[in-house]
């Protein structure tokens, strides 16, 4: 078998020739070399010749060269082994042929809560890294989820950031698929049981006790959670939140925690259900004095709801949810919430990724980061009224 230095001297860089914007030199010598891995010419596993070789044969400096080797590593399509030299990755021809451009972000919804962020930063990132960005909404529905894999899949793209389905919760192979294919994954939000892929986290306990704190502080001692339906996710909330109001006497209306039908996340096809909950829960005896919820877009309905019952906030009631740092709505900057930064989850996404693609991080690595979550004030936390005032029928 010819090795890699006879077969390149074999072929010639196409010249730019008098083109009034020629393309840098190393931005030639990566497209020769990504047809020639195309073509068959350079096959998987194969060495490739060292800079010094390669700058002799391409009659450039060793700078070029390194320049070009370098987008080609991270693009996934050769590997450097420290003392052994640089390869053609395993993995290279069928990313060539694929949409290895294209990185993917599956989420669970796209307007609303926490996504408009991590979309944004997620396409920034993606961009500065010459890259394109496809996003596919799930609806938090693990069928759609899974074609939406499915497509990833036969459509071959370079990786896949994903807000697993939470109701029922994504199943393993859905994710192993993926992986199996070559494609880098990384989780956000929360874990896949059974898959072991870097994780972006959210510290979905620690937001439930900073929701609480902030309420006992205030010196609430009747209090609400109130969620669409009972999660994995949700129930580390309640547990963080029980946590913080185990301190104090203080009352919390379990009994109307959960509503709606698993796996309906529109608050619009909820907002029948919302209402009937928020009725139940503040004509009884002793209404609570504030409520917790668990997703902004959720404090959006419930603060219209209240607002028509006549109730002030906070004078009357206080209400947090949990969302993104950034408030993208007028709406959302009135709303207290214990937040998180969605921009820089998206941002660290990208750069996982890419670690993958180019072989700094394997496919399979446990690496996990949890995003600090902080509390938002807004106008609608404030102390527990003196005085309770009931709800308008």
């Amino acid at each position: 078998m010819l090795s890699a230095t006879r077969l390149l001297e074999t072929t010639t860089l196409p010249d730019d020739g008098e083109s009034s914007s020629p393309r840098a030199k190393y931005e030639r010598i990566q497209d020769h070399l990504k047809k020639q891995i195309q073509d068959g010419v350079l096959l998987p596993g194969m060495a490739l010749p060292s800079e010094q070789q390669l700058a002799t044969l391409f009659e450039s400096a060793r700078s070029t060269i390194r320049q070009a080797m370098g987008v080609l590593e991270r693009d996934g399509l050769v590997s450097r082994v420290q003392g052994k030299g640089t390869f053609v990755h395993e993995n290279a021809r069928q990313r060539l042929a694929s949409g290895l451009d294209i990185l993917a972000l599956v989420i669970p919804e796209v307007f609303s809560g926490y996504y408009p962020s991590l979309q944004h930063s997620f396409e920034e990132s993606s961009s500065q890294s010459q890259n394109q960005m496809l996003v596919c909404c799930t609806r938090n529905n693990i069928d759609k989820q899974g074609n939406a894999i499915l497509q990833l899949i036969d459509n071959q793209v370079g990786g896949v950031a994903i807000v697993p389905a939470s109701t029922p919760p994504t199943p393993a192979y859905q994710i192993r698929q993926l992986q199996k294919a070559g494609i880098p994954v990384v989780l956000c939000h929360r874990p896949v049981e059974g898959i072991t892929a870097p994780l972006l986290g959210l510290p979905f306990q620690q937001i439930g006790v900073l929701a609480g704190d902030a309420l006992v502080k205030r010196g609430h001692r009747r209090v609400s959670f109130f969620a669409p339906h009972c999660t994995q996710t949700t129930d580390l909330y309640l547990e963080g939140f029980r946590n913080a109001l185990a301190h104090v006497d203080c009352e919390l209306a379990a009994e109307h925690c959960y509503f709606g039908a698993d796996g309906v996340i529109d608050m619009q096809e909820l907002d029948g259900e919302i209402e009937a909950a928020l009725q139940r829960i503040l004509n009884r005896p002793e209404r609570p004095t504030a409520i917790f919820t668990s997703f902004d877009s959720m404090a959006e309905r419930i603060y219209l709801h209240l607002t028509r019952m006549g109730l002030r906030m906070p004078e009357d009631i206080s209400l947090i949810g949990v969302g993104d740092k950034i408030r993208h709505s007028v709406l959302q900057q009135q709303i207290a919430s214990v937040t998180v930064n969605e921009t820089q989850l998206g941002h660290r996404a990208v750069e996982l990724l890419n670690q993958m693609r180019s072989g700094a991080l394997p496919i399979e690595t446990s690496e996990t980061s949890i995003i600090p979550a902080e509390v938002y004030t807004g106008m609608t936390l404030g102390p527990a009224p003196e005085t309770v005032i009931p709800p308008k029928t």
